[in-house]
């Protein structure tokens, strides 16, 4: 049992409800209530006119990144921790009045209509499934190493300390093997750098993918070819990109999809038998290749008694839900096992 957290305290909570470790830890939410340099820096970065002033904010950013990365690995005293590298598209964070343009315009000693013309670029009309994500990584790299810079850095400072850890770097929305390939490029030569700064042979750690888009599941064991060590199926998302439903948006139809019996739940609560079936094909198409593979859920699903009863059932190595959801879900585990005995 393992639980999707975004702050260490988060963890700490979790833990309590017996928790074995942090199956999504959402790196992005460091940015909303914490250090406002932090997010300043990030805006800035988002808006700067080129890959010197981007780089120069990056830099800025590293040191709030790896603070936060440390001490959520450390509260988890050498439980398993993954961590989903940044993943929403880029104009969440940006303000959208003028107001707040305008200061980052002063910020960067940039004309306001400049910077007003590169917020509106970063507009999408479906941004769920837009530029976010691995997508982020390959036209952001910097963003990339600078996140995996952190987290390995942070890990091997406190593995010198004799504080035990075990981060996991999950890369998300992968939907095509070679997008894997070059993340997985970046992450190696990373490490390589850390462990030459450090002193040390490796920095331990774990590098996998996100499972969120059908085409995912389809080609599970090509991502597995490309040197995946552990997936963990994002079923939120593989529901939406499934049904092509917005989670956000059923309410106005679900009521009366389930009133009149077209659906026989609502998708986003327990997992459909559709979705089931991408998640069986990739957990066994993977497994071909590596039979050790460590494959996990994340979604809320893993929450739900009837999906970690599936999760059982398919072979996954853990299910990982929000704290108060984890003892609903020790329960169903549990259950599941007594079941197939």
């Amino acid at each position: 049992m393992r639980t999707n957290a975004e702050t260490p305290a988060d963890a700490a909570l979790a833990r309590g409800f017996g928790a074995e470790g942090i199956g999504l830890f959402r790196t992005e939410h460091m940015f909303y209530g914490g250090d406002p340099e932090a997010l300043a820096c990030l805006r800035r970065m988002i808006l700067a006119g080129d890959k010197k002033a981007q780089q120069k904010e990056i830099n800025k950013l590293f040191r709030f990144v790896k603070k936060d990365m440390k001490g959520t690995l450390k509260a988890m005293k050498g439980l398993p921790v993954t961590i989903r590298l940044l993943d929403p598209p880029l104009h969440e964070f940006i303000p959208h009045e003028d107001k707040g343009l305008r200061k980052i315009a002063r910020e960067l000693k940039t004309p306001f209509a400049e910077v007003k013309k590169r917020a509106d670029s970063l507009h999408e009309i479906n941004p769920m499934m837009g530029h976010r994500g691995v997508r982020l990584g390959v036209t952001h790299p910097g963003v990339t190493e600078m996140y995996v810079r952190a987290i390995l850095e942070a890990a091997g400072e406190l593995s010198k300390r004799g504080i035990r850890v075990f981060p996991e770097i999950m890369v998300p929305v992968v939907a095509v093997e070679t997008e894997m390939a070059h993340q997985f490029e970046l992450i190696r030569g990373v490490h390589k750098a850390v462990c030459k700064k450090l002193g040390v042979r490796k920095v331990n750690h774990m590098v996998g993918t996100m499972i969120e888009t059908p085409r995912a599941c389809l080609i599970s064991k090509k991502l597995v070819e490309q040197g995946a060590e552990f997936f963990s199926f994002g079923t939120n998302d593989l529901t939406q990109m499934t049904f092509g439903f917005s989670r956000d948006d059923i309410g106005g139809f679900m009521g009366q999809y389930l009133d009149q019996g077209i659906m026989e739940a609502d998708p986003f609560q327990t997992l459909d038998k559709g979705v089931k079936k991408l998640v069986k094909k990739g957990v066994k198409k993977s497994r071909k290749i590596d039979p050790k593979l460590k494959v996990g859920i994340c979604g809320e699903h893993g929450g739900d008694p009837a999906s970690v009863k599936f999760c059982h059932h398919v072979g996954m190595n853990y299910v990982s839900c929000s704290p108060y959801r984890v003892p609903i879900a020790r329960l169903a585990a549990a259950q599941a096992v007594v079941e197939q005995e």
